[in-house]
């Protein structure tokens, strides 16, 4: 079965950087993209990035470009979301999708950018 596992959040002052994970089992990783999404305290789950399954294609959010990098690791069957310059307004879980016959979400993991 499908599973994805989110890791690498934690609480951050602004400016600060962070680097999540998600590690993916139960499909062929490399043959399909990737995305990273978020969902602050009232607010809609929202697309931050995105990445095609060669890695050679990104997309971003307009509030975290120039500022996050999305990559991945086929040998590792692992994506990765590089986050700089973090500020306030990026505190949200964050969950990684893909899309095998049907949608999977990880379970989440919560970055809190505060000082």
């Amino acid at each position: 079965q499908v599973q994805l596992v989110e890791s690498g959040g934690g609480l951050v002052q602004p400016g600060g950087s962070l680097r999540l994970s998600c590690a993916a089992s139960g499909f062929i990783f490399s043959n399909y993209p990737m995305s990273w999404y978020r969902q602050a305290p009232g607010k809609e789950r929202e697309l931050v990035a995105a990445i095609s399954d060669t890695g050679g294609l990104t997309n971003y959010a307009d509030s975290v470009k120039g500022r996050f990098t999305v990559s991945r690791d086929n040998r590792k069957n692992t994506m990765y979301l590089q986050m700089n310059s973090l500020r306030p307004e990026d505190t949200a879980e964050y969950y990684c999708r893909t899309f095998y016959g049907r949608i999977y979400w990880g379970q989440g993991t919560q970055v809190t950018v505060s000082s």
